[in-house]
């Protein structure tokens, strides 16, 4: 048996071919609904198949390869039918009669369950990956939205603060227009007050100083 690294390296051709691993896209499927308490996230961009990532998928699928012949071995005959000029049927059924004479099971049931096995084998990566990725986006991106709603609420309370400071101004500032009169009217009010005392301290002195007066001139 092939080791792994060149068994990965085989299946990996069974799928992709080289000159078209770079830039190609491909379909997403859909993506596991979030648990409670998900972090909000942005509409997820279109997926690209990607090296890395078809080279760790075809290890895994090594890794974990059956003994004997089996799906991998139907992929591999049918892929050398591709230079063919043949409808899909025909080559579905010749690459059927080559992995049979190559000693496989004659089942198709069983050629099924092994495919199976494998989706399977990729679906159970594919939810690790994903638990991977969560971890990451609660790590990473979760202290910035924490630290986002804390700003968030500073500004709110800020603006608040802001908005009370230009009312308390506004309200300033209407009593210092009122108060302006105010001065001028108590000033007023006081310095006539202040004129009528005076005015009626000499009335009251002016009396008895006159009386002084003529006492002294009629009284000697």
């Amino acid at each position: 048996m092939p080791d792994s690294a060149n068994l990965g390296h085989k299946i990996l051709s069974f799928f992709i071919k080289e000159e078209s691993l770079a830039g190609r896209p491909a379909p997403v499927a859909a993506a596991t609904p979030a648990g409670p308490g998900a972090l909000a996230s942005s509409p997820l961009p279109t997926g690209m198949v990607d090296t890395k990532f078809a080279e760790h998928f075809a290890s895994v699928l090594a890794k974990n390869n059956l003994p004997g012949p089996d799906y991998f071995e139907f992929r591999e005959a049918l892929r050398s039918l591709g230079s063919l000029n043949l409808g899909e049927d025909q080559q579905y059924q010749a690459a059927w009669a080559s992995f049979k004479a190559l000693g496989g099971a004659p089942d198709v049931a069983q050629l099924t369950g092994t495919a199976n096995q494998y989706l399977a084998i990729l679906g159970k990566d594919r939810a690790a990956f994903g638990q991977s990725v969560e971890a990451a986006i609660a790590e990473r991106v979760g202290g910035l939205q924490r630290e986002q709603q804390q700003l968030q609420a500073d500004t709110e309370s800020l603006t608040q603060q802001l908005a009370d400071i230009q009312q308390k101004i506004a309200a300033n500032q209407a009593r210092l227009a009122a108060m302006g009169g105010e001065i001028t009217e108590q000033s007023g009010k006081l310095n006539q007050n202040r004129q009528n005392y005076e005015a009626t301290y000499g009335h009251f002195t002016g009396q008895i100083r006159e009386d002084l007066a003529r006492i002294m001139r009629y009284l000697k």
